[in-house]
């Protein structure tokens, strides 16, 4: 596993949504061998749970919420209860996110809000609750997962880009008002090529592995973004496999 061996994070607090598999569970490793304390929200709770079972193991503290990003009470109850127990994240990771692949005029009022209510409206409801906190006490990190469908379209794409280009509009919005509200508060936006994942893979089990990057590169790209020295940000990166064919 890639592993950016220069990140510190120890002492740290991360939540990651999506966290159980695929990026995201690469993510929930990088940031525990990092030094991180984790929590993995997710809807998925077995392999959740396994992720923090395997880290326990190696040593690291991992825990298991389970949540469904599209509710934001359930959203708000999550913040509260690990407040509860004196568990204040200062590292949130926005990772959790559906596709539909159909053509326009195929796709039903349900496909279309499950994406954008997962894709956009869960990483806002997540900001409103952590960003406050984040300025109260001084400082954190808010990383949203983006994709090269925020850049630029394809066909049967359509409320996943949209869900992913308004996510970016939202996390360069954030990235300015903590700039103004509290230097202590970084916001990044990753824009993350194709993966060998799940995500990928479950839909499109013939795709070309060859011209798909692993997940690690972009949970290494996370750790990056997070290590930055205090007197720098880094508001957007882009991590891509050499033959992306969706960028620019």
């Amino acid at each position: 596993m890639a592993l950016n061996t220069s990140a510190d994070l120890s002492g740290r607090r991360a939540l990651v949504t999506g966290g159980s598999r695929g990026l995201g569970a690469s993510i929930v490793h990088h940031l525990a061998r990092a030094g991180a304390d984790v929590c993995v929200a997710d809807v998925r709770r077995d392999e959740g749970e396994k992720v923090c079972a395997a880290l326990t193991v190696e040593g690291h503290q991992a825990r298991f919420m389970e949540l469904d990003v599209r509710d934001a009470d359930s959203v708000a109850a999550l913040v509260r209860e690990l407040e509860r127990t004196a568990w204040q994240a200062d590292i949130l990771v926005n990772n959790a996110a559906v596709d539909v692949t159909k053509p326009i005029e195929h796709l039903t009022a349900e496909e279309v809000t499950r994406v954008v209510t997962t894709n956009l409206l869960g990483p806002m409801y997540m900001c409103l609750e952590m960003y406050r906190r984040m300025v109260a006490r001084g400082g954190g990190h808010i990383v949203n997962i983006l994709s090269t469908a925020s850049n630029r379209t394809w066909t049967e794409a359509a409320p996943y880009a949209a869900s992913k280009t308004g996510l970016r509009a939202f996390t360069h919005t954030l990235f300015q008002e903590a700039q103004r509200d509290c230097p202590g508060i970084g916001v990044t936006g990753i824009i993350a090529g194709g993966m060998e994942t799940p995500f990928i893979l479950e839909r499109f089990p013939d795709a070309d592995t060859s011209k798909l990057q692993s997940p690690d590169v972009v949970a290494d790209a996370v750790l990056s973004a997070l290590s930055v020295v205090p007197s720098s940000v880094v508001p957007e990166m882009v991590v891509i496999p050499r033959n992306e064919p969706s960028w620019p």
